[in-house]
């Protein structure tokens, strides 16, 4: 499997951008089955470069995460990227999870402070690690592992210092070892750009800032995920949506089209590539990338 670092530098050299997915694990056994015989099929007809596999909130869904991880890569020859968290681990369970990852031949990890189970405010295990920087210089520590990290174009919504104080946190990932950043997902391009452009200038950022996109399939379901995560739904996109209610099937072809116009401006604007946000569904962000004529 390669290095995601090495993928994002031979697109660059190719002029070609680079294409990824993420995927979480699910609850159920139909969930399993749908994501491993209809949704990661379908998604791999359009030649991806790479994908992720979530974490669990507190580390709930490791063994889970490892094992999509490995069917991935072994069944489908995909490149793939295993969530990390410092999330009610030690350093010591740390360094056992980090030996499992090598030893199933994965490489690349992204490394994350995480979500603690049931909510709430994020508290440091004992033996464990506070920051994600420090689980990054950690993993860095250990072996030749290519090591993502999350950036937030409007800023961590635990960072009350403000998006500039929320970027000198990831400088300080990327110092500590980071090679890519994959961002939340936003809706207002400025906003990344803003970020990406503050990046570069003040901080002297040279690895891949990666959009991370994700295709609208429901007012409600999009409503609930950025008030747990704080990105912001502008007001001419909450109008539509607002507009077209409960149909979801309205909203998703909607979603379709806001999202195809999203990535063709932030790649025509040099964006390395788009990280989708599928939700464990194949149709939307597959419409997407024909639009975009990058379904290979």
């Amino acid at each position: 499997m390669q290095l995601i670092r090495d993928i994002y530098t031979a697109r660059r050299i190719a002029a070609r951008p680079v294409i990824s997915f993420e995927f979480f694990p699910p609850k159920t056994d139909e969930g399993d089955h749908t994501l491993f015989e209809k949704t990661i099929p379908a998604l791999m007809q359009t030649g991806p470069d790479y994908c992720s596999v979530t974490y669990g909130a507190g580390g709930s869904t490791r063994d889970k995460t490892l094992m999509i991880v490995d069917r991935i890569q072994k069944e489908h020859g995909l490149t793939a990227v295993a969530h990390l968290t410092c999330v009610c681990s030690t350093q010591d369970q740390i360094q056992d999870l980090l030996g499992q990852i090598k030893r199933l031949g994965v490489k690349n990890v992204l490394a994350l402070r995480g979500d603690p189970p049931g909510g709430g405010e994020f508290k440091l295990t004992p033996g464990g690690f506070e920051y994600s920087s420090q689980l990054v210089g950690f993993i860095r520590a250990q072996g030749d592992f290519c090591i993502g990290v999350a950036g937030f174009p409007e800023g961590h919504i635990a960072c009350k210092a403000g998006k500039h104080a929320d970027w000198r946190h990831l400088k300080a990932k990327i110092d500590a070892g980071a090679d890519f950043v994959v961002t939340q997902l936003f809706f207002d391009n400025a906003d990344y750009y803003e970020f990406r452009d503050h990046m570069v200038r003040e901080h002297a950022v040279k690895v891949p800032l990666v959009p991370g996109i994700v295709p609208i399939l429901s007012g409600s379901q999009i409503k609930r995920f950025t008030a747990m995560c704080g990105a912001r739904i502008p007001g001419a996109l909450a109008a539509q949506l607002d507009e077209l209610g409960d149909n979801d099937a309205a909203v998703a072809e909607f979603g379709i089209e806001y999202a195809s116009r999203q990535c063709e401006d932030l790649l025509r604007q040099g964006a390395p590539g788009v990280h989708f946000y599928t939700l464990n569904k194949a149709s939307s962000t597959v419409r997407v990338l024909r639009n975009l004529s990058l379904a290979r």
